[in-house]
């Protein structure tokens, strides 16, 4: 039986704030199997993503509040057994969903521990570990899943929608990234990590996801008009208007008084905009398949 502060820390509600990425690539498949659709949302939501918070918050240690999690317990030798079984459980569970999808829970697996690990800790450089984390949680984890689900050729998951899809989860998780880090600039200082938040400041994080949203929308509105209607990104506005006026009212708020970037605070927006994404992209492959494209 499992320490209640190590379920805490594998922090497995975490999770639905990265489903927007597996129902994109589900929500654009021409003909995703069921069961191969159900194992690889089980491995990457409930195996891999939980392995990869356990096994940073271990060598994090964090004492102030982390992602889901306002009040972190003291870390155990459990937590990190635990993550590494989880990983181990994923690579397993994912052979009969073939090779690319193991090789790609291995790399995402193997970056993912790069982040905080002693003998690297990415967290330290805010461009590559946004670069990295946004790549590998967006782009990569968006590939790996088309294919798996549609069991395809590797080479088929390189075709102009999908690299568009692709990117567009990337830019998503870029904006999203830094605002998961606002309320721990002195947490990070404590440690000496340079997080892309902390380098940015608390105005400078809200322009920086402002500017890169922006660039989002206008990048959903091309594929949109290229690949399906534009339509659909009226649709994907409306689902986020909720995320987009708390975010501004926020912004408004913290000019006047910064620790107003606070956990729930952030954690609101998070909810916000990953259950606006997530109803979309759910919307979205529904349409889709009423249409028949």
């Amino acid at each position: 039986m499992l320490q209640t502060s190590t379920w805490l820390h594998l922090r497995i509600p975490f999770s639905f704030f990265l489903m927007p990425v597996f129902l994109f690539a589900v929500s654009i498949s021409p003909e995703p199997a069921l069961w191969r659709t159900v194992l690889v949302f089980f491995i990457t939501h409930f195996l891999l993503y939980p392995a990869s918070n356990g096994f940073n918050s271990y060598y994090d240690k964090d004492e102030n509040s982390i992602g889901a999690l306002e009040k972190p317990p003291p870390v155990s030798k459990e937590l990190l057994f635990t993550a590494l079984v989880l990983d181990a459980a994923a690579l397993l569970l994912g052979i009969p969903l073939g090779l690319p999808f193991v090789a790609g829970l291995f790399i995402y697996g193997t970056i993912s521990k790069m982040y905080s690990h002693d003998a690297v800790r990415l967290k330290k450089y805010p461009v590559v570990s946004l670069l990295l984390a946004s790549g590998f949680q967006g782009a990569f984890t968006f590939m790996v899943v088309y294919q798996a689900i549609n069991n395809v050729p590797v080479h088929e998951v390189l075709q102009p929608k999908i690299i568009w899809g692709a990117v567009l989860t990337t830019l998503l998780l870029m904006g999203f990234y830094p605002m998961t880090q606002i309320y721990q600039h002195a947490e990070d200082a404590r440690r000496g990590d340079l997080t892309m938040s902390r380098l940015l400041g608390i105005r400078g994080t809200f322009v920086f996801t402002f500017m890169t949203f922006a660039l989002a929308f206008a990048a959903f509105f091309h594929f949109f008009h290229l690949y399906y209607s534009p339509h659909f990104f009226w649709l994907l506005m409306a689902c986020l208007a909720p995320a987009i006026f708390f975010f501004a009212s926020w912004y408004l708020l913290t000019l006047k008084q910064e620790n107003a970037a606070d956990f729930r605070r952030a954690m609101r927006l998070n909810l916000l905009s990953a259950t606006g994404t997530n109803l979309f992209f759910i919307m979205l492959g529904l349409l889709l398949r009423t249409i028949g494209r």
